[in-house]
């Protein structure tokens, strides 16, 4: 079989992410997938935790993309500004993302030989790195009181920007990353991860970021399409070929030939 065309490999077949993705206005939440998990496997500590701090991330996402908004329309606070801030550099941050890449990445290239330097773990370190960019460019507009001309248009735009990267990233992950390194670890015989509770700080901004979702409920963005999947990651057949071709065994390959020769 061709191994450089994961496209063309039905994904009712076999447990393939880049052969077709399910795509959707907002994907199966991460508490479904953990449901239809139940019985199977027992998730192990970190990859639960991981997957429900990325509920609240999501709702934040839509809660400041709605802030930013009404910010152009004079209807909010702009002191929202440094608690949205808040959230996303410490909870999602120093704590979300600090364990993905200081815990679960180096166990997978560490315990299950998977690429450090291409595939889905060198595409999802770089998106940390340019989301907290532009992240960076919101916290300037911010502290610079939104005073100058354009300002409020310039802060929309970098808003949906950090926005909808960090919606199809958390999509990459809750439908890639998290279940394909739940299963491969398990396959490695690797219970569990080390995990850590929240600084004083983080569970502060946690707290804020629940705050900012009951103020500025969020909002459902039409024009982002959002599912599950390879396909629908921006680097796919850019920086990363997709699961099958990056972390694809010799041993699932050939499960792969005994299925289509059944």
């Amino acid at each position: 079989m061709d191994r450089t065309l994961p496209l063309l490999i039905p994904r009712i077949m076999v447990r393939a992410h880049t052969a077709a993705a399910v795509v959707s206005r907002r994907p199966q939440s991460s508490a479904g997938r953990r449901a239809d998990r139940i019985g199977h496997n027992r998730l192990m500590r970190l990859i639960h935790e991981l997957e429900a701090e990325h509920e609240l991330i999501d709702q934040v996402v839509g809660s400041f993309l709605g802030f930013a908004t009404r910010v152009g329309c004079g209807d909010a606070d702009l002191s929202a500004g440094a608690a949205y801030i808040r959230f996303f550099r410490l909870y999602a941050g120093d704590f979300h993302h600090a364990r993905e890449e200081g815990v679960l990445f180096p166990a997978l290239v560490e315990q299950v030989n998977l690429p450090a330097d291409r595939g889905p773990i060198a595409v999802l370190t770089a998106e940390h790195r340019r989301m907290s960019a532009v992240l960076g460019q919101i916290e300037s507009l911010l502290e610079g009181g939104l005073h100058e001309d354009g300002s409020c248009g310039r802060l929309k735009a970098f808003a949906t920007e950090y926005g909808y990267a960090l919606w199809h990233h958390i999509d990459a992950e809750n439908s890639v990353l998290l279940p394909e390194a739940a299963e491969r670890l398990r396959k490695r015989s690797v219970p569990e991860l080390p995990t850590r509770a929240m600084t004083e700080a983080e569970s502060d901004a946690r707290r804020a970021g629940e705050e900012l979702v009951r103020c500025y409920p969020p909002i459902s963005d039409r024009d982002v399409i959002r599912g599950d999947g390879c396909v629908l990651c921006s680097a796919f057949a850019d920086t990363c070929r997709g699961l099958e071709a990056e972390w694809w065994t010799e041993s699932e390959w050939e499960e792969l030939d005994d299925h289509l020769s059944s």
